[in-house]
């Protein structure tokens, strides 16, 4: 009896098989890369991150079983494996520049986000069973389909682990983009080399032009950014970073500086005091003790600058998500004479953590709690307003203790201030069971944000009429100012609304909804 023949087997096999698992790997490590980098951006120029994370990820993933299904039409496998590395070193590589570029010049993203993901997706969904193919042509002794979705599997969780750890710290997106778009066509230039008596040789040109391109975008990557920054911001950028929290961007013309966070200003040095002042001072002003502070967000020290002019105070407690924005105010010379060195003050005790998480396990008591938070335009940001956050809160205020809030724009999103308002107001009040907090709204203008809007909220509220004791040598808020901003127009007053709730978040549908009436 004949023996049955199997796929030719030679003495290389062995190698090969090991190549296209660690193939394998890469390849999965890079297309989760790209997913992330997709998701992040979009969450940056886009907000809501959620939403844009959630759009990503579902795209992404139907692309990938597009692919799959399109692999079967691959006549050669090994040759539409290097195929489809080729054009994902190309189009990968691309995203991050095109979508940033896109951003800065037309102001859209939409069209090239997902059109890149798509076809992204469905390369990548392409390799797996394309290398599966291989290996049985090769004639891979012991082949078994798990090990290449193991190694598939690893490289996801590799990639998932290094993007938030050892990635953002250390590369701009645009850059991380190029860089794994250049892993993509080294894999391809490998395989090329490996099976080269397989492979035809025409393939090694357009190869080394994709990579020599990608190696000088990647080279030329800080410039990029450079490039897309001053067209995105009118003033110099003096720094420009991406941490594991967020993108931090600072410009400065002559004397004045900006601070964007996520592309959002959060400060203008011209007319900053404005909105601190605002948003300290009565809170501080109006409580009968303020020896003990607590401050959430505000990792610039603006707000604590401002805490810190009143006699009493003995100790403030700061607490910002990003060590990064607390450490460049308290080490740059430049930005620590924008609050006077509030941050090196020896009152003063930094905790970076996250707001809900501090609340969660604080056990201190304090006489004022200043909510110096980013807008609720997403669900993880729409939970430090609502009424489970401000219940937290509302345990650490001393008896006759003052809360203030941030609470956006009663103009530009009415909805979203009065549903801050209202939450607070639903808030049980530790001292009156059955009853909620007491609330006091208030609003200034701001020139860099327009008509902007605060509130107070205490289980005590002080009398109505009260005038806040303000310390000397403020730029804006006297007594009259004060009287004046407690008038809200018909337009921008009180309405029905919802409770904000971690359980549904109307705070975030009312956000949008205001903003952009104004700026669709």
């Amino acid at each position: 009896m004949t023996a049955a023949k199997g796929p030719p087997r030679g003495p290389d096999v062995t190698p090969k098989v090991a190549w296209l698992l660690a193939a394998t790997f890469v390849v999965a490590v890079a297309g989760l890369i790209y997913e992330l980098i997709a998701a992040t951006i979009s969450s940056y120029l886009l907000g809501d991150s959620v939403r844009q994370f959630s759009f990503v990820i579902g795209v992404f993933l139907t692309a990938m079983g597009v692919g799959a299904y399109v692999s079967r039409y691959v006549g050669d496998a090994l040759s539409g494996f290097v195929r489809a590395q080729m054009a994902l070193g190309v189009v990968g590589g691309a995203l991050g520049p095109v979508l940033f570029f896109s951003y800065a010049w037309y102001g859209a993203v939409g069209l090239p986000l997902y059109g890149g993901l798509v076809v992204i997706g469905i390369l990548s969904g392409m390799e797996i069973p394309l290398i599966t193919r291989v290996m049985k042509e090769i004639g891979a002794a012991e082949f078994r389909f798990e090990n290449v979705l193991t190694a598939d599997y690893v490289g996801a969780l590799a990639a998932s682990l290094a993007f938030p750890l050892l990635i953002i710290p250390n590369l701009s997106l645009m850059a991380a983009s190029l860089a794994f778009g250049t892993l993509n066509l080294l894999v391809a230039g490998f395989s090329l080399w490996l099976f080269r008596d397989r492979l035809p040789a025409v393939y090694w040109a357009p190869w080394g032009v994709f990579l020599a391109a990608g190696l000088l975008a990647l080279g030329g990557a800080e410039r990029l950014v450079g490039v897309v920054d001053a067209r995105l911001f009118e003033d110099e950028v003096i720094l420009s970073e991406t941490t594991p929290y967020q993108s931090i961007v600072l410009t400065r013309f002559d004397d004045r500086y900006r601070l964007f966070l996520d592309h959002s200003i959060q400060f203008d040095s011209l007319d900053e005091h404005r909105y601190h002042e605002a948003l300290v001072h009565p809170a501080m002003g109006l409580a009968p003790r303020v020896a003990d502070v607590l401050v959430l967000g505000g990792g610039d020290g603006m707000a604590v600058r401002e805490v810190l002019r009143h006699p009493g105070v003995e100790r403030v407690r700061l607490v910002d998500l990003d060590p990064r924005v607390t450490e460049l105010f308290s080490q740059n010379p430049d930005l620590v004479a924008l609050n006077a060195g509030a941050l090196t003050d020896p009152r003063v005790e930094i905790v970076n953590a996250d707001a809900w998480a501090f609340l969660a396990g604080d056990d201190g008591i304090y006489d004022v709690i200043i909510a110096d938070l980013p807008d609720p335009k997403s669900i993880a940001l729409s939970k430090l307003y609502s009424i489970e956050f401000y219940a937290m809160m509302a345990e650490r205020l001393s008896g006759a203790g003052i809360f203030v809030t941030q609470a956006g724009s009663p103009t530009f999103a009415p909805g979203a201030f009065w549903t801050v308002e209202a939450t607070l107001a639903a808030t049980r009040n530790p001292l009156a069971p059955g009853e909620g907090l007491g609330t006091l709204p208030y609003h200034v203008y701001v020139p860099s944000f327009g008509d902007w809007g605060f509130v107070l909220a205490a289980p005590m509220l002080p009398a109505e009429g009260r005038v806040p004791a303000l310390p000397e040598g403020l730029r804006h808020l006297t007594p009259e100012v004060w009287a004046a901003s407690r008038a809200f127009g018909p337009d921008q007053g009180p309405r029905e609304v919802e409770v904000n709730s971690i359980q549904g978040h109307p705070l975030v549908a009312e956000y949008e909804r205001g903003w952009g009436f104004w700026f669709r």
